[in-house]
């Protein structure tokens, strides 16, 4: 039945092309964007790990108003929500956990010290990325040890296309977004600042929400020496009916906040290349059990992360370079895990050789982190590549990395939960090999992985009786063995440019050594995820965009949802009709709660 309405819908679908008229636009191509995650700045086409890039073109096209939604959009990265919007969301690449991925902003890593639930808490508004990049597989080598299963670096605008740009939206449960984006060139400087509000009375009991955000971007200095300062801050309340807990008689609220501060420069010469930056991060969590009663249970935890760091990489005829330094102050204050802090230093260093023609590369590296309450660690890796034509790459990696434990793992107490002191790092050891596509109308990669990880962190009890608690041991072994591919196909209908992608991920994961049936360990993966999105014209201002996703999770539930979006641009004018989970899907990404129902958001933006 599925498969039959899915025919029809493309069926019906495809049939509207026919009336497409020319158009002017041209596509732009990835195949020299460089990927400035690391210290060696690369083309895309000549990097030797599995990356995708999601473009500003894809942010339009994309049917949604948030990152969190937007990265659901991404073979291999599986963001389960609790909330919508963006009020709470866990990011989990390639099976690992919600702390084993580390955010970036314009390069400055985001990671919140109390737990990684915090982390898309940071993600910036849709409006202002440029682009975002996603690396996969061990990246403590490049981002230190957050990046235990990936990193995502989302990189700002350096300029808007129109002096200012007004959005409106509103639609089903009472939702209301409004932004204003607004950008000036000087003649020496240059400014981008974001207002923008995403309200809804919430589609079922208890989950309504307030999400403000606050962006600023300045460049001074632009003859000469540029300096670039970005400021954020993401005010979220929101309702969070069993977020944590099943208990009927709670209701359980949440507010959190989260602020950057950043200031960089980048020294360019003949052959070395250095950017210096400073930079604060600021995160706050209130939590209350019951809503309506705030004395009853309350969580009160403020993170700080203040931190400076240097990175340079220098050409030879021996190859390139990359090395740096990172030092930084974490602290936390919170009723629940006390007043602590710690010093953190990491040095870097990869070497990038090219033999034969230029045609083999071999970028072997290494990082050393010390922290005040876990000594040093390091953490070797290498990357291979082969260009086998100018469109079609070969690689291989293979690293070590780790992670060590948030404040919650060591220190968090309630009646049912126990933290532990005396936790160890986790720490893993993967391999990787891939090939690489890319064309003018038809890109494809695929790639095979696998990752041992040994003293992953658990919640387990000794028995079976609800009444013992879990506490936080090392204890998981957990192999994690994988499969991915991706392909994009761009063709014409009378001259109107149309592409369709799609995204496909296996993962298997097997816990050893463990009596699953008293782990609080959740390894609820996707073990089958496919992605699919259709992007096309129909007629000179006319866009759409079909998305579906298919994801069946390792415990067994499976679920189908599409998505929407028709765009038409008149003049200065954009309206825009979103609907999401058409089919209404009955299903569940994290926990206790179900997903929204069917809905639908009409919008309308005008750039001055």
């Amino acid at each position: 039945m599925k498969i039959k309405i899915t025919l029809l819908f493309t069926a019906i679908f495809f049939s509207l092309q026919l009336t497409a008229q020319e158009e002017t636009t041209k596509r732009d191509t990835l195949k020299e964007v460089i990927i400035t995650s690391s210290r060696i700045d690369l083309p895309f086409k000549k990097n030797s790990r599995t990356i995708d890039i999601i473009t500003t073109k894809d942010i339009k096209n994309s049917a949604t108003t948030n990152v969190a939604d937007l990265l659901q959009q991404v073979a291999g990265v599986d963001i389960r929500r609790r909330g919508t919007a963006g009020s709470q969301a866990d990011l989990y690449i390639r099976g690992g956990g919600f702390d084993q991925t580390l955010l970036l902003i314009d390069g400055i890593k985001m990671d919140d010290s109390q737990t990684g639930h915090h982390t898309l808490n940071a993600a910036l508004p849709l409006e202002v990325i440029e682009r975002i990049e996603i690396i996969k597989g061990p990246a403590a080598r490049v981002f230190g040890q957050n990046a235990f299963t990936g990193a995502i670096n989302i990189i700002t605008k350096k300029k808007l296309n129109y002096t200012a740009s007004a959005n409106i939206e509103a639609g089903s449960f009472g939702q209301f977004n409004g932004s204003v984006t607004v950008g000036k060139e000087y003649e020496n400087s240059s400014v981008i600042a974001h207002v923008g509000a995403l309200t809804s009375d919430g589609y079922r009991e208890n989950s309504d929400y307030n999400n403000y955000n606050y962006f600023l971007k300045a460049v001074f200095n632009k003859k000469s020496q540029p300096i670039e300062v970005i400021g954020t801050f993401f005010d979220k309340k929101f309702g969070a009916e069993n977020f944590y807990t099943t208990n009927p008689s709670f209701h359980e609220y949440e507010e959190t906040q989260s602020s950057l501060l950043g200031v960089q420069t980048t020294f360019i010469g003949d052959k070395l290349k250095i950017t210096p930056r400073i930079y604060w991060r600021r995160g706050q969590d209130i939590f209350l059990l019951r809503r309506a009663d705030p004395n009853f249970y309350r969580n009160l935890h403020i993170t700080n992360k203040v931190g400076a760091e240097t990175n340079a990489s220098y050409s030879s005829e021996l190859g390139i370079t990359g090395f740096g330094i990172d030092i930084s102050r974490v602290s936390i204050s919170s009723n629940n895990l006390g007043k602590r802090d710690r010093i953190m230093a990491n040095l870097f260093l990869e070497h990038r050789f090219k033999f034969l023609k230029d045609k083999l590369d071999i970028t072997p590296g290494v990082a050393v982190t010390y922290f005040s309450d876990f000594k040093f660690h390091a953490f070797p890796g290498l990357d291979i590549g082969y260009q086998i034509s100018d469109d079609f790459r070969a690689y291989g990696n293979i690293g070590s990395t780790y992670r060590i434990p948030t404040y919650t793992d060591l220190f968090y107490n309630d009646g049912t939960t126990n933290g532990n002191p005396n936790l160890k790092p986790e720490e893993a050891f993967a391999q990787e090999i891939g090939l690489k596509y890319n064309s003018g109308r038809f890109s494809t990669s695929v790639a095979l992985f696998n990752r041992d990880a040994t003293n992953l962190i658990d919640f387990i009890r000794p028995d079976a009786d609800p009444a013992t608690k879990y506490t936080a041991t090392n204890i998981a072994k957990v192999n994690t063995k994988g499969f991915e591919l991706n392909a994009d196909y761009r063709f014409n209908i009378k001259d109107y440019k149309q592409t369709l992608a799609i995204g496909y991920n296996y993962l298997n994961d097997d816990i050893l050594d463990q009596n699953k049936d008293l782990s609080r360990y959740s390894l609820n993966t996707l073990k089958h995820q496919f992605i699919t999105r259709f992007s096309s014209q129909l007629f000179k201002n006319v866009r759409q965009n079909i998305i579906y996703k298919h994801a069946e999770r390792s415990i067994g539930t499976s679920y189908n949802v599409w998505d929407a979006s028709v765009i038409v641009d008149v003049n200065k004018f954009s309206f825009t009709v979103t609907a999401n989970n058409i089919f209404n899907a009955d299903y569940i990404e994290s926990g206790f709660v179900p997903m929204p129902p069917s809905n639908i958001l009409l919008g309308l933006r005008y750039n001055f």
